[in-house]
């Protein structure tokens, strides 16, 4: 069980709940704190005026709201902008979205009620994730539109997928014995008016990166191996002089999978052998291919981006952003915009260029090996049957190829692309949810093309019959993937295989 507030959530707390469906609790000490931030903001409201409470939102701020109107407020404003389109978001991107809110108001700045805090555990807990729709939120006042369907649903309204299917949220609710939000002050508000949405999504892409990141290294450190790759690129002594984090610790992940090889060559064995010296055209190739000399120099990049994504994204997960904030220990309450999505939106779109840049490095990889002109080691196209007649991974390579081009097209920011909208108050916007959800895709796409550089490595292992000098690391991720992938040789379709191995790469421990 994960107690919610009182500490911040790391990215291992969130993947607890949202992977491995942890039960959550909120902390006693910290549901205090919520309290109290009710009860000073419905004392300090009294004969005050406040934005959202007595007046009404955005560029409509300057007209009163009458005492009778406050709550019906609150409401309207969910109601209206409850109107996204598109698709609806997975329940696991909702059920993210909904920890990231929860966890926002767990740091009693919101002045919300304790009943709303409870509403949302309860609904986490029970799988009942709230119909949002993917289009809608431009992440400036917040994801106002995302966040308005999880608001629609507290109330008793909208739709809900539960046990997978969409059913009503008052149907469920009933089944459930769940008890609708009753709004008090300003919960209508306060639920629309953050990043949650954005932000419990870019927590999901970073985990999914992670796990990209973790089998391109294993399978940049196999294609070494069937290639018969010389071991010095990625050595201590040669990265070390390059002071990256992210490249050193990558060098150290291949020579960890790696120590253990019969494949990789050394140099010195190899090629400072005085007898070569006298030839004068080198049977050996003196420097492998950028896509397989430059592992370390590519991929350290993406580690870090991706060590500085989690830093920042985890960051805004463990902080208020809403508007105004409540600040019942010192009495008073601040206007601002900590609604706005800068950061994580500029992550994502960081995130998503380095993730289409690994996308592009297992397409390379891919060609090396299906190009025998390039690799002078294998059939073309990694072909097992008879050349002419068949037709091997020729197919699969034209899906590669077409996916990264879309990740390319996929990756153009939107951090530098703000619309100026409702009646030019938001003057500035971050789009960091179409951001976070563009990030996805790609992250989806990157594990299809990753997906067949796999199974290409595998049909070249069988190729050259040498699975038993893989390294422990390599050998098992071999025998793990030919489980579910069998060795061919005559052609059949394999969009079903392709479907499998992706399945098992994003769903897989990785071998450590």
């Amino acid at each position: 069980m994960l107690q919610v507030g009182g500490k911040a959530l790391t990215l291992d707390d969130f993947y607890q709940v949202i992977f491995n469906n942890s039960t959550i609790v909120p902390d006693e000490r910290a549901l205090k704190n919520v309290e109290a931030s009710f009860n000073f903001l419905d004392g300090f409201s009294a004969n005050k005026l406040i934005y959202g409470i007595n007046t009404g939102f955005g560029p409509m701020a300057q007209y009163k709201v009458s005492d009778e109107n406050r709550l019906q407020l609150q409401y309207n404003l969910i109601r209206s902008h409850a109107s996204g389109g598109g698709n609806l978001m997975q329940p696991q991107l909702v059920k993210a979205l909904m920890l990231a809110r929860l966890n926002s108001f767990m740091q009693a700045h919101s002045g919300v009620h304790p009943e709303l805090v409870s509403l949302l555990t309860e609904l986490i807990n029970k799988n009942v994730t709230p119909c949002i729709f993917e289009h809608g939120g431009v992440g400036a006042s917040g994801d106002l539109v995302q966040l308005a369907h999880l608001g629609l649903v507290l109330i008793g309204e909208g739709e809900v997928i539960y046990n997978g299917e969409v059913q009503p949220a008052a149907v469920v609710f009933e089944k459930l014995n769940i008890k609708p939000l009753q709004i008090h002050i300003r919960e209508g508000l306060a639920i629309i008016n953050g990043t949650s949405a954005m932000t419990g999504i870019g927590l999901l892409n970073i985990v999914r990166a992670k796990k990209l990141l973790g089998w391109s290294i294993r399978l940049s450190a196999m294609i070494n191996e069937v290639v018969g790759a010389f071991d010095d690129h990625y050595s201590q002594e040669l990265n070390r002089v390059k002071h990256h984090t992210g490249q050193n610790a990558v060098a150290a992940q291949l020579r960890e999978i790696l120590k253990d090889s019969q494949m990789t060559r050394s140099r010195s064995e190899h090629l400072y052998n005085p007898e070569n010296i006298d030839q004068e055209v080198f049977e050996d190739k003196v420097q492998e291919y950028y896509s397989l000399r430059c592992v370390t120099q590519i991929l350290g990049p993406v580690y870090d981006t991706i060590a500085h994504a989690e830093h920042v994204v985890v960051d805004e997960l463990n902080s208020a952003n809403d508007n105004p904030v409540i600040d019942h220990e010192n009495h008073n309450i601040f206007h601002g915009g900590n609604f706005h999505g800068d950061y994580v939106s500029l992550e994502m779109d960081k995130l998503k260029i380095a993730v289409t840049r690994l996308s592009m490095l297992f397409e390379r990889q891919l060609n090396y090996l299906l190009n025998d002109k390039l690799n002078q080691k294998f059939p073309p196209f990694l072909n097992l049957g008879v050349l002419g007649f068949n037709f091997g991974m020729q197919g699969m390579q034209f899906t590669a190829t077409s996916t990264v081009a879309e990740n390319q097209t996929l990756s153009y920011p939107m951090y530098v692309h703000s619309i100026p909208n409702n009646n030019d108050n938001q003057d500035i916007v971050s789009m960091g949810c179409n951001a976070a959800l563009l990030t996805k895709k790609v992250i989806d796409n990157s594990f299809e093309v990753l997906a067949i550089q796999a199974m290409t490595l595998l049909q070249a292992v069988d190729h050259l019959d040498c699975a038993d000098k893989l390294s422990t690391q390599t050998h098992k991720i071999y025998t793990d993937l030919r489980a579910i992938f069998p060795k061919f040789v005559e052609d059949q379709p394999k969009y079903p295989d392709l479907q499998n191995v992706k399945n098992w790469l994003e769903n897989a421990e990785l071998i450590s």
